[in-house]
């Protein structure tokens, strides 16, 4: 079996409609990692301050 065909999560075997997971339980808990912020992508340090962007309160006058 390729690594490709194993489950990323727990290592298992993939099934065809959870792919690249196992089953559902290893595709939620993958997804909850992501929105309560356990895997993070390397970037620069945001100022949580900032004012800038769409979000921006700042006038165009």
């Amino acid at each position: 079996m390729a690594k490709s065909d194993t489950c990323p999560v727990c290592g298992q075997p993939t099934d065809i409609e959870n792919k690249p997971f196992c089953g559902r339980g290893c595709r939620d808990r993958d997804l909850l990692q992501w929105l309560g912020e356990g895997y993070r992508i390397p970037g620069e340090r945001v100022d949580p301050h900032a004012h800038s962007g769409v979000d921006s309160t700042d006038s165009r006058d």
